[in-house]
């Protein structure tokens, strides 16, 4: 009995796998991955060399897009700053104010790594200074006084960003001394802080930071109370130069 010849089996032949589409290099693609770096890594770790590694290109590519790294905060500034919610515009000069500042605290929180450059930067972009007009805007259709609008449209900043600042990276995540005392020290040297610090938790920072924005308004809301009562004053005399002319 002879044996029948084994015909090997041949197995299919593979495709060859079709390359991986080229995601094109974007200007949007680029901010993405910078805010994301930042967001991981803290923005002192950001660069270029680093930004071409997660996006797979050279580092020089990116400078066709953004001409060098100070370009490229700017947008990433420009992007917090896109990102504070506008309040609804039928709503009330001061409660819009408020919601406003809600907002810019809001903002940091959503970007903590990347506040402490908002919160030094001029703001002197496009997108900026349009930010800013919007809230002195708010500010003078309270206050009509243009230097009184100006100085609480300053106080409300240097209130927003040491408040912003103290709750993202101040002094929960601050530097601490090399040899910090102890809490039995703060009991028997400092009472009243140590009767006070139950209130510096982060649970009570969204009491404490309300606190600080009606202050900011009552102070607003005066001086829109005190132009009114001028205003009949300045309007009666004057009538009275008028008639006396």
């Amino acid at each position: 009995m002879s044996a029948s010849a084994s015909t090997p089996t041949r197995s299919p032949s593979r495709r060859a796998r079709a390359p991986a589409p080229v995601v094109a290099l974007t200007r949007e693609r680029i901010l993405k991955a910078a805010l994301d770096l930042a967001a991981e890594d803290g923005l002192a770790q950001l660069s270029t060399r680093r930004l071409g590694q997660r996006l797979g290109c050279e580092a020089m590519s990116i400078y066709h897009h953004y001409p060098n790294k100070h370009h490229l905060l700017d947008a990433m500034v420009d992007h917090v700053v896109a990102s504070f919610e506008a309040p609804p515009p039928d709503l009330p000069p001061l409660e819009r104010l408020r919601r406003s500042m809600h907002a810019f605290r809001a903002a940091a929180h959503r970007f903590p790594a990347l506040f402490p450059l908002v919160a030094v930067h001029r703001l002197n972009t496009p997108t900026g200074v349009r930010w800013i007009e919007s809230i002195l805007t708010l500010v003078q259709d309270v206050v009509s006084d243009p230097e009184k609008a100006a100085r609480h449209f300053r106080t409300i900043g240097y209130f927003l960003t040491g408040a912003a600042l103290d709750e993202t990276s101040g002094y929960a995540r601050g530097p601490s001394a090399a040899d910090p005392v102890d809490n039995a020290f703060v009991a028997r040297e400092c009472p009243r802080l140590a009767a006070a610090s139950r209130y510096f938790d982060a649970s009570q920072w969204d009491a404490t930071f309300e606190l600080g924005v009606q202050t900011m308004l009552d102070a607003v809301q005066r001086d829109a109370a005190a132009e009114s009562a001028t205003r009949p004053t300045l309007n009666a005399a004057r009538k009275k130069t008028r008639r006396g002319r």
